[in-house]
């Protein structure tokens, strides 16, 4: 089991509150200000906060390109990514824009929409992030909320008889299921050389806690391994559609300068397209991850 078990952030430092937002997870944190050094037992209480309740909203923080990233840093190392756009000069803060950097205009929002689906982020890497830590930066009047389901609680609600079937099997995940059809020819192939599928188990192991977690999401994972197609398919589109359920979801609603980092590993989310035609940009830094997913 991880260091952190058990530990409360409330423990640890004296100056932060935290109050739940949801019965299984998220929760906000008062009393940080992120333009100032943290301090090595406030992170301490971080950290412990982001294990425990996997989403943490913090609010009012006015922070540069530099303070976002030397906040990111402090998880872990930051990645980019092979296709999402930068920020010009920040190779690390990825611009997260409609529905993950596709333009919305009137004649693609119907697309668009259906196609906004929940996800767990880059789990085509053999080592999917660990962390996201997002920023508003330009926010609609009204909308554009994410969602964050609880991938634990998820696997814990299965019926036992799926619980065996699945405990033992792998699935693929593949970069071109979600971005191969918006890049050309010779990008899909570049990403196919550099981003080889990935296998990881259907249900694996969270490296802090130990808990079980459901790992198959709609945008990255295309096929259970050792069933024939249509197997596949039906226990996929079965286990991924568990995360649609709102007992196992918090919502955040955002305000400006709004900042949410999420334990990857621990959830899936989503991100509502519901306030076209205003605009929503978003900045993130990804935490890179320490280890494959294992059972």
């Amino acid at each position: 089991m991880g260091i952190l078990e058990n530990v409360r952030a409330e423990d640890l430092a004296s100056n932060l509150t935290i109050t739940r937002l949801g019965p299984l997870l998220g929760a906000e944190v008062h009393g940080v200000d992120l333009r100032k050094p943290i301090s090595a037992e406030t992170f301490k209480a971080l950290r412990s906060a982001l294990t425990q309740h996997k989403v943490l909203v913090l609010r009012d923080q006015d922070i540069t390109h530099e303070q976002h990233k030397a906040f990111g840093a402090l998880f872990g190392e930051l990645e980019g990514h092979p296709v999402t756009t930068s920020v010009p000069g920040h190779p690390e803060i990825l611009v997260i824009e409609a529905a993950d950097g596709l333009k919305i205009t009137d004649a693609i929002l119907p697309i668009a929409r259906p196609a906004n689906k929940w996800h767990t982020d880059v789990t085509f890497r053999e080592k999917p992030s660990f962390a996201g830590v997002l920023k508003a930066r330009v926010l609609p009047p009204v909308g554009g909320d994410t969602l964050f389901a609880d991938t634990a609680a998820i696997y814990e609600d299965l019926p036992p008889e799926v619980k065996t079937r699945i405990e033992t099997l792998n699935a693929e995940h593949d970069i071109l299921q979600s971005y191969g059809y918006r890049v050309s020819d010779d990008k899909a192939a570049q990403l196919r050389r550099e981003h080889p599928p990935q296998i990881h188990p259907v249900v694996c192991r969270h490296p802090d806690t130990g808990a079980k977690h459901l790992f198959v999401n709609h945008v990255f994972t295309t096929r259970i391994l050792g069933l024939d197609g249509f197997e596949s398919k039906r226990l996929l589109d079965y286990l991924i559609d568990r995360v649609k359920a709102p007992e196992y979801q918090v919502r955040v609603r955002w305000s400006p300068n709004a900042i949410v980092i999420w334990d990857n590993w621990a959830t899936q989310h989503y991100a509502i397209l519901d306030y076209w035609p205003h605009e929503r940009i978003m900045e993130r830094v990804t935490v890179s991850g320490k280890v494959r997913p294992t059972r």
